[in-house]
């Protein structure tokens, strides 16, 4: 991996970042393609009319089905999908977490029933990578410790115990792999853990920012805690975490949580956010969002917004994807998450032409203004 700041703007930086697949300019949204497939939508959607660099794909549910040897035989996630830029995979810590009741983190790893047929498994440092090494993508997550929040002091202790251990296991690990000849292209982030406990985020990230990551990761953030509890972990913590190397803020989250985001350093983003949405009927605008099952939209003939460029609000309008939710038409999802994916994806773009011009807090009030109008 090549990674170079180009521009800064106050705290919030423009970079790029080169893997062997794609060069990737941040600030970037990564579309989620949990199973190697972003819901409704196929390679040539992603790489031809959105112009994607990268997507995430996650190790849980692809170790799962089809299984990692399946897609290491037919090419990896890149000869599997024909999505041929580059690939992000988070661990599967989070989904063992959250999916299942019945998982259960030891010293040593994770243990849980699949959700798909109730057999167990049991998810290690090492063998989380050794099912990415198989999926062949360019960034690999390593196993964390997640917790919910609030969490107590105890158990976010122990998070971090954990996370360090796993996460020197995982670098160690990596370093032998590609002296074997494998994993020569793929590169590895740590996870920073320590829930909104400053000084325990500031301890996480003092020893994985002494460890050889390629990059490195917020974790344990949007799941539970109010969104100025966010912010100000990420800005307290900041401080900490190596400039030198691609800040990637995992699972968030709206807009206004990639701007307020962007404005504390962090580089790269994910969430299901726009198309989850999409497939609700709620749609992302340069002036708020709205849900287009409204009977105000019956008859109208705009495009969602007529600010944007998509390839949804070029060829058709509001009366016809009301009709198309209403009616369950399946075209709905394609065209909804088209779009919806476009507004973050161009919302990162906006971000970065801000930062080149050094006008990033303009652009933050601007942003702000207009979803007040």
């Amino acid at each position: 991996m090549e990674f170079k700041i180009e521009y800064k703007s106050s705290n919030a930086r423009a970079c790029c970042i080169k893997t062997s697949h794609s060069e990737i300019l941040t600030p970037v949204f990564m579309p989620v393609g949990t199973l190697a497939a972003i819901k409704s939508l196929d390679a040539i959607d992603m790489s031809e009319i959105l112009d994607a660099k990268i997507i995430l794909a996650n190790t849980y549910h692809l170790y799962l089905r089809p299984g990692s040897k399946i897609i290491k035989q037919m090419g990896g996630l890149h000869g599997f999908s024909k999505f041929n830029r580059s690939f992000l995979t988070d661990s599967g810590g989070f989904q063992a977490f959250s999916l299942s009741a019945n998982s259960k983190p030891d010293e040593e790893g994770i243990k849980f029933k699949s959700h798909i047929d109730g057999s167990l498994h049991y998810f290690t440092p090492k063998s989380v990578l050794d099912a990415q090494y198989d999926f062949n993508s360019d960034i690999m997550m390593i196993l964390d410790d997640l917790v919910a929040l609030p969490a107590s002091k105890e158990r976010i202790d122990l998070s971090l115990k954990r996370t360090i251990k796993w996460a020197k296991e995982a670098i160690d690990y990596h370093k032998f792999k590609q002296s074997q000849g494998i994993g020569i292209e793929q590169n590895i982030f740590g996870i920073i853990q320590g829930g909104t406990d400053f000084e325990a985020r500031k301890i996480c990230a003092q020893a994985l920012c002494e460890m050889s990551f390629d990059g490195l990761a917020i974790g344990g953030l949007s799941v539970g805690e109010e969104n100025e509890a966010m912010y100000d972990t990420v800005e307290a913590m900041m401080p900490y975490v190596d400039e030198n190397r691609p800040r990637y803020l995992m699972g968030v989250g709206t807009p206004e949580d990639l701007v307020e985001n962007v404005s504390r350093g962090v580089d790269m983003f994910d969430c299901v956010m726009p198309t989850r949405n999409a497939r609700n009927g709620t749609l992302f605008t340069s002036f708020g969002k709205f849900n287009i099952k409204k009977a105000e939209f019956i008859t109208d003939n705009l495009p969602i917004d007529p600010k944007c460029s998509c390839y949804t609000c070029k060829n058709f309008s509001r009366a016809y994807l009301n009709h198309l939710f209403k009616a369950k038409e399946l075209t709905f999802f394609r065209l909804a998450s088209l779009h919806n994916l476009h507004y973050y994806l161009d919302l990162a773009k906006q971000m970065r032409q801000a930062i080149i011009k050094d006008e990033f807090e303009n652009f933050k009030r601007e942003f702000y203004r207009q979803r007040t109008c």
